[in-house]
């Protein structure tokens, strides 16, 4: 994923919520989210490239999401798979302090990520940027592309945004889809210097990109009441397809 807003026991009906949009190149081949074959517990898309997914949560209240780091002086060809962090965490048996702790030992081997994970009651944050794991207090939060909370303008207006939905009277789950369709561009003066061109800055600087080969493909939303009961919906695009899940 390339923005994840997310709010984290700061409403009284739904301790996490949490909206995101995945940017991709149109051509890489993907599934949408759905439960997998192999571990029914298991709902996310999949990177049939790689195997891994970006976003995904479990029946047992599991949850982890990437986004990329950008920094194109640092990728390396033949890195292992971002999208595999989310998964094996998913698939795997350690609880996140523990996944976290041994992924530290190997993170310098893949190029830059974020990574969320959440089980039970806690929420986690680990870039291999220069942070420490760190166990999330309550509140607003954004993440793009650079370290938690950076102050990109998708993520300022995000947050605002998710802030203003969590103080309406009824949220409305649309209203959050609507949220992640918003591809106002930032001002020139406001753009993060992360190494593209200014014109790839530009097109990157919406929460909803769009390109000639590359742009958001598919925004989620999920919302976690109170009593553990989740829901989920992803719409895909170009075809605007929403799936809902629900347990």
């Amino acid at each position: 994923m390339c923005l994840i807003l997310f709010a984290w026991r700061t409403h009284p009906e739904y301790p996490l919520v949490l909206a995101a949009n995945r940017d991709e190149f149109y051509a890489r081949p993907t599934a949408p989210m759905d439960f997998w074959g192999e571990a029914p517990h298991l709902l996310a898309g999949r990177d049939l490239r790689e195997g891994g997914t970006w976003f995904g949560v479990t029946r047992d209240g599991r949850m982890a999401a990437v986004t990329n780091y950008r920094d194109p002086s640092q990728v390396r060809s033949g890195a292992p798979s971002r999208g595999r962090l989310v998964s094996d965490y998913l698939l795997g048996e350690h609880g996140a302090e523990d996944y976290l702790r041994h992924l530290q030992e190997q993170a310098s081997a893949y190029n830059g990520f974020n990574l969320l994970l959440g089980e039970g009651g806690a929420l986690h944050y680990y870039s291999n940027h220069g942070t420490e794991p760190r166990r999330l207090a309550p509140g607003v939060y954004g993440l793009s592309n650079h370290l938690l909370d950076t102050p990109w303008p998708k993520v300022r207006r995000g947050k605002e945004a998710l802030a203003a939905w969590l103080d309406a009277a009824i949220p409305d789950p649309e209203a959050l889809l609507a949220l992640l369709a918003d591809d106002t561009l930032a001002a020139d003066a406001e753009l993060p210097r992360t190494g593209v061109s200014l014109e790839w800055e530009r097109r990157l600087s919406p929460i909803f990109i769009r390109s000639a080969d590359y742009g958001t493909r598919s925004s989620t939303v999920l919302l976690r009441d109170r009593r553990g009961r989740v829901r989920v919906w992803e719409r895909n695009y170009p075809t605007g397809e929403t799936r809902f899940f629900a347990w």
